[in-house]
């Protein structure tokens, strides 16, 4: 089978078939988030924090991106495979341009992704002209934790909402080809799917994304502190890591996940 790609996620929105995206880390999960039906792996920097002990993600640097999505791409053949830009990876076009390329040529990537609206639009433009894929990252930002006071939920007043609408398009228009969406109202998250025609997949941003997203770490469970209110432990459900994971794909794919208990 070959991998999937964008066209078929395109397809996925076009179709309202959800599209399932997991973390993993390495190749091991990788091989079995790809055999329990995942349909996209993020190489996500919360590596910081689930697998280094970080308190953020932000000592995470490009080299330790490059490795560990070299990992997931080793365990993998189907799955679409995305990684993260890490803190200050991208502060200025060339960086970014630099940097990304690193992510794809030596760590395998099929798309990077990137936090932030309009200050990044020239970025995503620049990266997509030059034949690499973008992954706009709106909503709570765990890179700009410390300038947003913590981890709190984004766009609950009028112009927060309308701010981060006009941002969806304004990444959509430079060129980004999806969304991740991150804490923000149910509401307002089915406004931003509606608003885009590239596939938004929510984490903690309600049932009505094309798609959903959770660490892995934290849907089994074995993360260090509370879990995120969207979150939930599939494998206290189960009892084994696969069927954890079959599990969630089957709860997004039929719209069960997440619940109105975790939305905002």
């Amino acid at each position: 089978m070959s991998r999937v790609n964008l066209t078929k996620l395109r397809k996925m929105k076009a179709e309202h078939d959800k599209i399932v995206m997991l973390t993993a880390y390495d190749a091991s999960f990788s091989h079995v988030l790809e055999q329990s039906g995942i349909d996209v792996i993020l190489v996500g920097d919360s590596l910081g924090m689930v697998i280094q002990g970080q308190e953020s993600t932000l000592p995470v640097s490009v080299d330790d991106m490059v490795y560990h999505t070299r990992n997931v791409i080793r365990g993998s053949e189907t799955v679409f495979v995305i990684a993260d830009m890490p803190f200050m990876s991208y502060a200025n076009c060339e960086q970014a341009i630099n940097n990304a390329a690193r992510l794809m040529a030596d760590g395998g990537a099929h798309m990077v992704k990137l936090e932030g609206g309009e200050v990044v639009v020239d970025i995503i433009q620049q990266l997509t002209e030059r034949g690499i894929p973008v992954c706009a990252h709106l909503g709570l930002l765990p890179q700009s934790v410390h300038r947003l006071g913590g981890y709190r939920v984004q766009g609950r007043d009028t112009d927060g909402a309308m701010q981060l609408i006009d941002d969806a398009k304004r990444v959509e228009a430079a060129g980004a080809d999806m969304l991740v969406l991150e804490c923000v109202p149910a509401e307002l998250g089915k406004r931003v799917t509606e608003a885009v025609d590239i596939p938004v997949i929510g984490i903690g941003a309600g049932s009505d994304c094309d798609g959903q997203v959770l660490v892995l770490y934290d849907m089994l469970g074995i993360s260090k502190g509370r879990r995120p209110r969207f979150s939930h432990d599939f494998l206290a459900d189960t009892g084994n890591i696969s069927d954890a994971v079959a599990l969630y794909v089957d709860k997004v794919k039929s719209s069960e996940f997440p619940t109105l208990e975790q939305n905002y």
